[in-house]
């Protein structure tokens, strides 16, 4: 499996992935509290955030790559911002060799 099979939820200070086709829960991780929890997918990372900190989770397993808890910001709500242009350029250049690899 890959994390494009999957879905990545984020609710009551957990993120859940969930298998694409079928919903099942494939794993769960708490992360803090039960807030909202702020979800971003990019660059084969998972970025989280909910209770004023923010987290990066492998997509495979949810485990913590790392952790920052935004020290003097309290305890808000925190909104994730990414360059969508590079992931989306990143994604075109992946589809591009899978076709050159699929073609030799």
């Amino acid at each position: 499996m890959k994390p494009s099979d999957w879905i990545f939820v984020g609710i009551k200070g957990s993120v859940v992935a969930l298998n694409r086709a079928s919903g099942q829960q494939v794993w769960t991780t708490h992360l803090k509290g039960a807030d909202f929890v702020n979800v971003v997918l990019q660059d084969g990372a998972i970025l989280a955030s909910c209770y004023g900190e923010i987290f990066c989770l492998d997509p495979l397993t949810g485990q913590a790559r790392w952790h920052n808890p935004l020290k003097g910001f309290g305890m808000g709500l925190a909104s994730i911002a990414t360059d969508t242009a590079t992931v989306l350029a990143a994604k075109h250049r992946y589809d591009e060799q899978a076709a050159a690899a699929a073609c030799a």
